[in-house]
């Protein structure tokens, strides 16, 4: 008995394009796919600029979708580089145009995404701090002695998955 894995479907062929309309439905699918996730980014990005990380964090299904169908459409692009450029040259051009526009959004989303997390972090050190600091005891210890250093806070947890 075998068990045949489901695997999603893709928007285009992961096949080496044959013919020229092949190529150019390629290269049109995947600049769709391009454009859907660039929105999608925008959104999540403008989400979390205004502080809804939890809304932002509702987009992370459809983000991995289409990441997944973005990466593994370019891995297909570059290895059939040659056949979609001779087949479909100005479809591979908008590809290649589209693909180095997608970039500079890509690194935007991913300094937000990572200005937020920092901040989160610092947030929660300096909770953690704060009630380290009310657990400092004012007075003697046992037997006249000082107090010993306080304890780091107990009870903070963070959820680094952002």
């Amino acid at each position: 008995m075998t068990v045949q894995m489901e695997t999603p479907q893709m928007p285009f062929s992961l096949e080496r394009p044959t013919s020229p309309s092949e190529a150019a439905q390629f290269c049109t699918a995947l600049c769709q796919t391009m454009e859907q996730l660039l929105s999608l980014i925008e959104s999540e990005t403008q989400l979390v600029r205004s502080g809804k990380l939890k809304e932002a964090g509702t987009l992370q299904p459809d983000k991995s979708r289409l990441i997944h169908e973005y990466t593994r459409g370019m891995m297909c692009a570059k290895e059939h580089a040659v056949a979609l450029g001779n087949l479909s040259p100005s479809a591979a051009q908008a590809l290649k145009r589209q693909h180095a526009e997608f970039q500079p959004v890509l690194r935007i989303n991913l300094a937000v995404l990572s200005t937020a997390r920092e901040v989160a972090n610092n947030i929660v050190s300096s909770v953690a701090k704060a009630v380290g600091a009310q657990q400092k005891s004012t007075t003697y210890g046992p037997g006249g002695m000082s107090p010993q250093a306080p304890r780091a806070a107990s009870g903070i947890a963070v959820n680094q998955s952002l």
